[in-house]
Parts: C-alpha cells; sequence; structure tokens
C-alpha cells in the first residue's frame, strides 16, 4: 500500500491537540486525514482533510466514520470499542485493536491484566460501586491510605483521588473504581514503545515526570531521567514487557513509579501518542507523533535517541481564570535558550486545563530544568474577560 500523495485515507478518532501534533507529520508526508471528534472547535479542525462531527462513544457515529478509512488510529481511549471490532471484522485496519482498547479503557481490567501477566503493579481492590469502600475499611479489608480511581473515563488528575479520611469518599462518585495501595514514590517515570504490526519495536529513552500537588497533573517531564543506568535499564524493560503482553500496535507510553527502594511498578498505560513525549518534537531525531504513524502503517521505525536534553512544561490554565484565553509573558519566555511554545488551539481558558505545553532543549539536562523552572513562573495562561 502507498501512503504518501495517494488515495490512502488515515481516519482519527479525536480531535484535541494529540491529533493536531499528530497532523504536523501526516502534512509532512503528505497523508490524507479525516478526523471524527463532538466539538466544532477541536484543535485539529485545522490541519485536516475532512473534519466529521461526531460522538466518539456513539456506535454509529464510529463506525460510520471508519467505514470510509484503509487504516483507523485515536488520539483519546474513550471511544466505542464496539464499532472498532465491527470495522476490524469488515476488513478496516484498527491500531492499537479493539482488544487492546478495551483493556486499557477500564482501570480494574487493566490492573488485572499485569497481574495476570507477572506485571509489577500496585496492590489493588475493586469495587461495583464507591459506596461499598467504607465496608471494606470498617471490617479491615482495605487500609486507610489508599488511591481511588474511577473504572472509566478518568484522565489529567479527573477519576482520582487520594483517600486519606472516610468522608474524602462523600465527594465522590458512586461508580465501579479501584482502590490502589499509595505507593511512597521517589519518583514517577515513564516509558515509550513503539511497535508495528510486524512486531519490530524502537523504544525512547526513560523520561522523569514531576506532578503538581493540587492538579495530579504532569507540570514537567524531563529526559533523560536522572536516575541510575540500571534502573533506566530495569524500567525499559519492563516497558518492554509490557508492550508485548499488550501486542499492541502504534505507540505505548507505560507510566511508573519508582520506590524508595528501587523497586518499578506499572501506573498506567496510554496506547497512543502522550504527554509525557512531547519534548520528543525538539529533542528526539524522531518525535513521538511521527513514530506512530511509521508504527501504525507498518514503515519502518524511526530513531529514538535524543539530539539533546529535553524538559516540557504543561501550560495550564491558571487557577482564577475562566473564558477567552490570553498568553501573558509569552515574548519574555520566547527570548530565553532552547524555548519552543506549542500552543494547542483551545479559545477557552479554565483552571488547571491543558491550553499547550513549552519545551526547552539545552545539551544539559539540569540547566533545561532551570530553564524549565523560569518559563512556569513567567508565562501565564488567563483570560481578559
Amino acid at each position: 500500500m502507498t501512503y504518501f500523495s495517494s488515495n490512502f485515507k488515515l481516519g482519527i478518532l479525536g480531535g484535541g491537540q494529540l491529533g493536531k501534533m499528530l497532523l504536523n507529520d501526516t502534512r509532512k508526508f503528505d497523508i490524507h486525514t479525516s478526523v471524527l471528534d463532538a466539538s466544532p472547535e477541536a484543535p485539529c479542525k485545522i490541519a485536516c482533510n475532512e473534519f466529521h462531527l461526531g460522538d466518539l462513544m456513539d456506535y454509529d457515529a464510529v463506525y460510520n466514520f471508519g467505514k470510509h478509512v484503509d487504516v483507523l488510529t485515536f488520539e483519546i481511549e474513550n471511544v466505542n470499542t464496539q464499532a472498532l471490532e465491527a470495522l476490524e471484522q469488515e476488513g478496516v485496519l484498527v491500531f492499537p485493536s479493539a482488544k487492546t482498547l478495551q483493556i486499557i479503557q477500564n482501570k480494574a481490567t487493566q490492573k488485572l491484566f499485569y497481574q495476570d501477566h507477572g506485571i509489577p503493579t500496585a496492590a489493588f481492590s475493586r469495587f461495583a460501586y464507591t459506596n461499598e469502600i467504607k465496608d471494606a475499611v470498617a471490617n479491615g479489608g482495605l487500609q486507610l491510605p489508599f488511591v481511588w480511581k474511577s473504572a472509566q473515563f478518568g484522565y489529567d488528575g479527573n477519576g482520582v483521588k487520594v483517600v486519606r479520611k472516610l468522608t474524602d469518599l462523600n465527594q465522590l462518585p458512586n461508580v465501579a473504581c479501584i482502590a490502589e495501595t499509595l505507593i511512597p514514590f521517589k519518583k514517577e517515570l515513564a516509558v515509550t514503545v513503539a511497535r508495528n504490526p510486524d512486531g519490530a519495536t524502537a523504544i525512547y529513552p526513560v523520561v522523569e515526570m514531576e506532578f503538581h500537588p493540587e492538579a495530579n497533573q504532569v507540570e514537567y517531564v524531563i529526559c533523560p531521567a536522572r536516575i541510575d543506568p540500571k534502573i533506566a535499564e530495569k524500567a525499559t524493560q519492563i516497558a518492554l514487557k509490557t508492550s508485548q503482553a499488550f501486542n499492541h500496535v502504534g505507540l505505548l507510553a507505560v507510566e511508573m513509579f519508582l520506590t524508595e527502594d528501587d523497586t518499578i511498578l506499572v501506573n498506567e498505560v496510554a496506547p497512543r501518542p502522550h504527554n509525557s513525549g512531547h519534548q520528543t518534537i525538539e529533542a528526539s531525531y524522531t518525535s513521538q507523533f511521527e513514530q506512530h504513524l511509521r508504527a501504525i502503517l507498518n514503515l519502518p521505525l524511526g530513531n529514538t535517541e535524543n539530539k539533546t536534553a529535553g524538559v516540557m512544561v504543561n501550560l495550564v490554565g491558571a487557577e482564577n481564570y475562566t473564558g477567552p484565553v490570553a498568553y501573558k509573558n509569552i515574548e519574555t519566555i520566547m527570548a530565553m535558550p532552547g524555548v519552543t511554545p506549542h500552543i494547542y488551539g483551545k479559545k477557552e481558558t479554565r483552571p488547571f486545563r491543558k491550553m499547550g505545553h513549552v519545551t526547552i532543549v539545552n545539551n544539559s539536562v539540569n540547566e533545561a530544568r532551570n530553564i524549565a523552572e523560569k518559563v512556569k513562573s513567567t508565562i501565564q495562561v488567563i483570560s481578559h474577560s
């Protein structure tokens, strides 16, 4: 099959910023793209060849969209997998597969998958409803503190809550969930593995992530991670084992905890381009977005080495602002060495909404991290209204 300047059509489910960044590379290769999203304001709209409005969880919307493309991929997990299964049976190539996505979509299923495949992960209990947790604590089946996670539809700190006292449960939705042992970790790490249908793999260097304490969102992604090479090798091998277990095609971002005694536990995975790989656009020989395309189209995988150290800072809406977005002091950060802002094209800001990111490249990872802190304290995502 020829993909370049041809009749080939790539379908993308989801029109957010990840899709928009993926489209930079489809345009580079002149690959025809069709995007489905529920929002007429989706960031992808300006960059794809065809834009279709539709609910990603709606069977008919996904099925009817998918019938008109050759390969279907997604930039968000919340999509109708029954429609994907039907499309696969009719010969549409869906990468990653509906089966892989079904396991990952549900946090309880995902955790059981790790247990079944000998992948190290934190201990957990499953509950059909959040209100069953109080009984489990009362009869000694569960100890405080723990991490509550909604089984489905969680993202970016939504659907995740550290429960330190029983009253913390009162604000949570009464849904299927897991209660996970709270791990006292010293670092959060991530490894991105690319895999094509032939089974060839390419692995990016380990990154470390620093989180915002309140929003439970990544503030900084640092590459390479400042860890012992032996630990980096261990993290890489666990990511590779996880990738092989899922038998996925495309990218798999594997997020992990590094504990005080240097144990590595898999937290969760994302079967698509991911926040922990944004620095690859400037810092790597092959960006995660180009690599995802190479993988799903069964093309040779690109070089995953770093050209330089890179740190990524998320740009999120400032706390007390809601409304039409304004970026304050963006010219100031652009004057700093090695700084590249990426603005996602969302017109409305709200507290902690992801509005963009900034990459800082430098030969020294520590210097890049210092500049990242200056970027973080300088730029503000506000609203004039």
